[in-house]
């Protein structure tokens, strides 16, 4: 027991290092810069992860990284103990401690979900408390079934649909597992279950309402990346190579091997089967819709699969070598937990080398991880807002004035402008002063595109991001003034040199 108490306080360590000393991703960035007050839903994703970071700038009146991160630190630890908890009312304490280990070295889940402003984040500990609290509620692995549990499954199961649509997938596998289950079948002819499936319905009802208030945008953006017709035979081995990087491919391996024994052992094995089912439609959905989706589908939405994989991946370890087991956990963490402090010391530390500083502006493998408050002395006077043209340029510039306590507006204009749409509609700048940024490789287009909205449009200030007094990236400004109409359409960007 107390080596998985070290194990985690040594994993939130390293988190809380990452926390504090890099700068918020553009994800993160966009997260903070977008979402300005408490909302029943948000454009991108449910409520959960916008509450926990607007909550944390609430408290603290600060927008600074360890702060805004820190509650997503706090559910990782939160995850790995529900993750040995289950393990080990499942299949013991040396399997408990395995699969928290598995966990803590995994890319995408200790360091992404479990320090990062994701979704991802609150979604793994919803999951992994639900499966817990299911465990319970059906008696397993051979006690009785406790009807009182099935209200906490009703609650975590309607807070990982607050966190991110994808848990959807999660819950459907496991009320199939019951459903397919002989002996957990007579569950279903009492009231428990149903009050929790109403529980879950209730808890989920004010995204609805808010995507019904805002012309279904939420259901439509998330629902349309399985359109489109590119057949490509070939997705479906790369998505599932891409999902073994982020959970690391000799972890990925066995637990592909787990699942599969899993099903087919069936439910005569029934915490397998239960945890299979639960995986199995992250786990191949993406993959089989990758094959015809015009849509680039994202490594890390089958990952709530790979979560309940975790108890089956620890019993795994436990029975092998321990000398290989042994090996490959410590090499494991030292591969993700040194490159992600050298980093780390790189972005915080002003005597550390700037590496790729020679690479042509805007390119700079460090972008992400630096935050853009460089920028905030160079604006110029006199604007009223500010517009980029993409919402990951957006995010990083709202995240620095906000850094700063400055309260420009930002917006975006054309493209894909998210959460800005509404929280700083580019309607409510008609006949303002603002100053619209571009890219060094897209001055031109930007005059072609912009200047029409605008009566007068000139260049402005170029603004520089730097680290430690290396130029990572300039963006050209114009300053457009007393903007006439919105500027719709596509804005012709590059992807630069």
């Amino acid at each position: 027991m107390k080596a998985v108490y070290y194990l985690i306080l040594a994993a939130l360590a390293v988190r809380l290092v990452v926390a504090a000393f890099t700068g918020l991703g553009l994800d993160e960035s966009y997260m903070v810069a977008s979402a300005h007050s408490f909302d029943a839903s948000y454009y991108d994703h449910p409520l959960a992860s916008w509450w926990l970071e607007l909550s944390a700038r609430a408290l603290t009146g600060s927008a600074a990284p360890l702060v805004v991160r820190l509650p997503f630190v706090a559910l990782s630890g939160v995850t790995s103990w529900l993750i040995y908890a289950t393990t080990n009312r499942l299949f013991g304490q040396k399997a408990g401690f395995w699969a928290v280990a598995a966990y803590s070295v995994s890319p995408f889940f200790s360091l992404a979900a479990g320090c990062w402003i994701l979704p991802d984040g609150p979604l793994d500990a919803a999951l992994a408390t639900f499966m817990y609290a299911l465990i319970r509620a059906l008696g397993l692995p051979d006690g009785a079934p406790s009807p009182k549990w099935w209200l906490a499954v009703g609650l975590f199961a309607g807070l990982a649909l607050l966190s991110k649509y994808n848990a959807a997938l999660v819950l459907a596998g496991a009320a199939a597992a019951v459903m397919l289950d002989p002996a957990s079948r007579p569950a279903l002819r009492k009231p428990w279950p149903w009050v929790a499936v109403l529980l879950t319905l209730a808890m989920f009802s004010p995204v609805v309402w808010w995507n019904q208030a805002h012309h279904w945008s939420s259901f439509h953006y998330q629902g349309g990346r399985m359109a489109g017709l590119h057949l490509r035979l070939y997705m479906a081995p790369y998505i599932w190579f891409g999902e073994s990087l982020f959970v690391l491919p000799w972890l990925w391996l066995p637990m592909i091997l787990v699942l599969l024994r899993g099903l087919r052992a069936g439910p005569a094995v029934r915490a397998s089967w239960l945890l299979c089912w639960a995986a199995l439609l992250p786990v191949t959905l993406f993959s089989i819709v990758g094959i015809w989706s015009s849509t680039h589908i994202l490594f890390h939405w089958a990952t709530p699969g790979y979560l309940m994989l975790f108890p089956l991946l620890g019993q795994w370890a436990a029975g092998i070598s321990p000398i290989l087991r042994n090996r490959v956990a410590i090499a494991s963490a030292a591969f993700l937990a040194l490159p992600v402090l050298a980093l780390s010391a790189i972005v915080s530390l002003p005597f550390m080398p700037v590496f790729g500083a020679g690479v042509p502006s805007g390119k700079s493998p460090l972008l992400q991880m630096v935050n853009w408050t460089s920028i905030v002395p160079q604006l110029p006077p006199g604007i009223d807002a500010i517009a980029a043209q993409r919402w990951y340029d957006g995010g990083k510039v709202g995240y620095a004035l906000a850094i700063a306590g400055d309260k420009t507006p930002v917006t975006v204009f054309a493209g894909e402008v998210h959460e800005f749409y509404y929280t700083a509609p580019p309607a409510s700048f008609i006949g303002k002063t603002v100053l619209v940024l571009a890219r060094p490789w897209t001055t031109a287009q930007t005059i072609s595109f912009c200047a029409k909205f605008f009566s007068s449009f000139t260049p402005g200030p170029t603004l520089r991001v730097t680290l430690h007094g290396t130029t990572l990236l300039t963006i050209p400004t114009f300053i457009g003034v007393d903007m006439r109409a919105v500027p719709v359409g596509e804005f012709q960007n590059s992807t630069g040199p």
